[in-house]
């Protein structure tokens, strides 16, 4: 029998707790140590998990150290990430890190590098790439859809309210506002869904506080290699939670919409003006945890890449760039592929 794999959480607050339970359900692993600054969550993550007191760590690093792991979930603030997961990756400990992997282009390339140089897994918490609707609709765009053209994608929430007075509404440790806290997602869905490449970026916001910084409303305008464009809206600010992502080509389209964190119909659409619902499997889609656990065990490619994450991270600062300067932002992906594989080859010299 394979022996149980051996999980430390870092970040035991709301997310850290969710991901706990998820392991907690995943047969060949347990949860050997947790790590967080607060006394109060140690305590209480520790008793949920049933950690040993010895193996509940105020720091990170110190618990790589002296763990005995062989994976590690990063569930906290977005700008601690980074360090974190070099830390864990430079100990070859296989890492799933919570989006967003960065708030920063270059530290996102640095990461991209040293996944793809190495053999230890960088699974980035990207979960729509495990959600039947999404898969369905990628998988299905070359026949169903053909080359997209035109994108609308949106999500609203109340999370303003929720989050005021917490980590996420302070900069200096979530990176932004709500473009860099659910409004991830969205953005990482419409590059990974449709496959296509970004090279400019149009923003508007709205600002919470005073130094605006956090944003609570933002609205892009991006423009792809092909010529494609789409319109993504995120609003922290609403009364209603309501995600849609919405995809236009020469053959027809897709549509996949959710309600209040319900999962999300997918609907296809061809040039007849007909729509197909395609039967989607949830029960077999696998939660964040299992599928770490399975990459840990028997090896293979994350279902979202630190490659995937470094595009979001690239039109996530664009965005805020934009928005600052009144000018679009021109993106340079190619240049960042040819760096990133260039970086690849002489990592592994």
């Amino acid at each position: 029998m394979s022996r149980t794999r051996r999980i430390g959480i870092t970040g035991t607050g709301g997310l850290g707790m969710h991901l706990g339970r998820e392991f907690g359900g995943v047969e060949g692993a347990e949860i050997a140590a947790i790590a967080d600054i607060s006394d109060e969550n140690r305590t209480s993550a520790g008793e949920a998990f049933d950690v040993p007191g010895a193996h509940r760590y105020e720091d990170h690093e110190t618990m790589l150290e002296e763990a005995d792991l062989d994976g590690v979930a990063i569930a906290t603030p977005h700008t601690l990430h980074y360090e974190q997961t070099v830390a864990a990756l430079e100990r070859g400990i296989d890492t799933l890190c919570e989006k967003p992997l960065c708030t920063d282009i270059d530290d996102a390339m640095d990461l991209a590098v040293r996944a793809e140089a190495s053999d230890t897994v960088l699974m980035v918490g990207y979960q729509r790439h495990l959600d039947p609707a999404f898969k369905a609709a990628r998988d299905a765009l070359e026949t169903r859809v053909g080359e997209p053209a035109y994108i609308t994608a949106e999500i609203t929430q109340n999370w303003l309210s929720e989050q005021e007075g917490t980590w996420r509404t302070n900069p200096d440790l979530s990176g932004g506002g709500q473009l860099y806290d659910t409004g991830s997602h969205l953005l990482d869905v419409v590059l990974w869904t449709t496959g296509l490449t970004p090279v400019a970026v149009d923003a508007q916001m709205h600002f919470h506080d005073e130094a605006e910084r956090v944003d609570t409303h933002a609205a892009l305008n991006v423009t792809f290699e092909n010529g494609a464009v789409a319109s993504i809206s995120v609003s922290g600010d609403t009364h209603r939670t309501h995600e849609h992502l919405h995809v236009w080509g020469e053959k027809g389209g897709f549509y996949v919409d959710g309600q209040e964190w319900d999962a999300p119909e997918l609907a296809f659409i061809d040039d007849s003006n007909d729509y197909y619902r395609p039967h989607l499997d949830r029960w077999n889609a696998g939660n964040k945890a299992e599928v770490f656990v399975d990459l840990i065990v028997n090896g293979g490619t994350p279902p979202s890449t630190a490659r995937d994450a470094l595009t979001v991270t690239a039109v996530t600062e664009a965005a805020y760039e934009s928005t600052r300067t009144g000018e679009t932002v021109e993106l340079d992906l190619e240049y960042e592929r040819e760096a990133l594989e260039q970086g690849q080859l002489q990592s592994t010299n």
